[in-house]
């Protein structure tokens, strides 16, 4: 009898056959949602082997223990080392400095000393232009004729210094 107290949505002659209607309708609806299928994927994903074991960080830690362990092996090398001889401090610095150009500066330093050698064997082998003794001549010939070009000759100046002074009394 709840057809009755039924109040369709849309007017309707009679509301027993609207309310079967209805009805029919609203069942056949929950027979499909519960036969139907769900179209978005809700199972967990596929988990991957490799994901799971993760060999890349195996393989790291087993890098880093295999260095911790040389590095201990090395300390225990010279510890043993220590043991064995008396156990003094070498405070000794072997290093030699180096330097980047050095190479570079003895070539050149080759180089200008060969260049200086080359020079001097020029300078000590060559010949001299100028003669000394042309020099002396030419020197002796320019006092001649200075001499003889002066106003007053030397020998004239000279004599005049060793002659007496003219007085004005003389005159």
């Amino acid at each position: 009898m709840q057809h009755k107290a039924y109040q369709p949505v849309l007017p309707c002659v009679n509301k027993y056959l609207q309310y079967r209607w209805d009805n029919n309708c609203y069942e056949m609806h929950r027979d499909k949602v519960k036969s139907a299928k769900s179209t978005i994927n809700t199972t967990p994903p596929k988990t991957y082997n490799h994901l799971i074991v993760k060999l890349k960080k195996r393989q790291l830690e087993e890098e880093r223990a295999s260095r911790i362990e040389r590095e201990n092996q090395m300390l225990l090398d010279k510890m043993a080392h220590i043991m064995q001889t008396n156990g003094g401090v070498d405070c000794r610095n072997d290093y030699v400095k180096k330097s980047l150009g050095s190479e570079k500066r003895l070539q050149e330093l080759f180089h200008i000393t060969k260049e200086n050698q080359r020079i001097h064997q020029r300078l000590s082998t060559c010949r001299p232009h100028y003669s000394v003794q042309v020099w002396r001549e030419q020197w002796l010939k320019n006092l001649e004729l200075r001499e003889n070009i002066g106003r007053y000759p030397r020998q004239y100046t000279a004599q005049r210094s060793s002659l007496p002074p003219i007085s004005a009394d003389r005159h």
